[in-house]
């Protein structure tokens, strides 16, 4: 059931709510969470298409929030909010929930989230979803600050591994990207490679494409669960085509090189075909909506230090030894960010103190005390 509103209120939406659940004879609401999608006119169809496909898993109520403030000054001025409202049973782009595209034209895109917060579900979480165009700060968004958990994806962005480094600075309990969730079966196969071999990893190589978030993802989980260097490696793709785990045994490696199905090899064991085929969006949001609390193993990989596993410079999640360059020892380039938000200054006279103690303060405090001693003895010769 489709309902168009022109020119209407949040409490009138809500009214037709009632009034459409009622006429399918389903007056009781079954849904598990309100859904709130923040998008633009040209990508709205999309989103919609791939949250109606999850919401068969978790039936939600849908909000399609679309800003249309306007160019000229005269559409800005104009505050008009426009509802479309859909009603199904499992069936077609409704889903199984309820779906409500609103389209905020002038000034009211502005304050979207006054308009949002009359249509949540009561006693319901909230998930918001930005497809593209996520703000800096997610947990600081007007329409963020309503929501349990705030999904982004970096991959729809025009800088994807800077999108990340944005993500790791402004990380905050609850938020997630879709990078990180193309990266479950990965993670997944790896674990249990990793389970059949009890050997120790002495270092690790990501082949994937140049602009892929998930590669760089992937890397910083490896790096950080096994502290070991990390290498990351250009690739053709599609997405990420190989994981090489080094051993004392051998090399565990995992290659999928048509994005569907891959080959597994274990020193020891024959090789096996496993399935690893790249899942749509909707198979992907379904994923996150299952938890709502915070995933702290993303928050540990990305907030690692992306800058880690840039080029072919390694990552290295512990300081190397004492070397004359520290900030080649340590794979971080000289002002680069770390693990924790710290830029590389400051970890540069510490490494510097502690490989060139000898050499440096108080090498530079010895030619001193060599005057100081000198300058005595001629005092003593003058007394005499």
């Amino acid at each position: 059931m489709n309902i168009d509103l022109t020119d209407t209120t949040s409490s009138r939406i809500n009214a037709e709510l009632v009034k459409a659940r009622r006429s399918l004879g389903s007056p009781a609401m079954g849904m598990v969470l309100t859904l709130v999608i923040v998008t633009d006119e040209g990508n709205h169809y999309d989103a919609l298409k791939a949250a109606s496909g999850a919401s068969k898993e978790h039936p939600s109520r849908i909000l399609v929030v679309v800003r249309r403030p306007g160019r000229s000054p005269r559409d800005r001025a104009q505050h008009r909010l426009d509802a479309e409202v859909r009603v199904g049973s499992g069936v077609g782009e409704a889903g199984s929930g309820e779906t409500v595209i609103l389209r905020l034209h002038g000034e009211l895109a502005l304050h979207s989230h006054s308009v949002v917060l009359p249509l949540l579900l009561p006693d319901a979480p909230v998930v918001v979803w930005w497809p593209e165009d996520a703000p800096e700060n997610p947990a600081e968004d007007a329409l963020g600050k309503l929501a349990q958990r705030r999904i982004t994806d970096a991959a729809a962005t025009e800088d994807p591994v800077g999108a990340l480094s944005l993500r790791a600075s402004t990380y905050a309990p609850g938020d997630t990207d879709l990078s990180w969730t193309r990266i479950t079966p990965w993670r997944s196969m790896l674990a249990a490679s990793l389970d059949q071999k009890q050997t120790a990893i002495t270092s690790a190589v990501v082949e994937g494409e140049e602009y892929n978030p998930s590669s760089e993802l992937l890397s910083l989980w490896l790096a950080e669960r096994l502290r070991v260097p990390v290498e990351r490696r250009i690739s053709d793709g599609p997405g990420i085509t190989a994981v090489r785990l080094e051993t004392a045994d051998g090399q565990i490696c995992l290659d999928r090189a048509d994005g569907a199905l891959a080959e597994l090899a274990v020193p020891g064991q024959p090789d096996r075909h496993v399935a690893l085929q790249r899942r749509t969006t909707a198979e992907l949001l379904a994923e996150e909506l299952r938890r709502l609390d915070p995933d702290e193993a993303y928050a540990e990989a990305v907030r690692f230090g992306v800058n880690k596993i840039s080029g072919p410079d390694p990552a290295h999640p512990t300081p190397a030894a004492p070397a004359p360059a520290p900030a080649e020892a340590s794979g971080i380039p000289d002002g680069g960010q770390e693990a924790g938000g710290q830029t590389g200054t400051d970890a540069g006279p510490a490494a510097g103190e502690d490989t060139g103690a000898d050499g440096g303060k108080d090498a530079g405090a010895k030619p001193g005390a060599a005057k100081k001693t000198a300058k005595a003895r001629s005092s003593k010769k003058a007394a005499k």
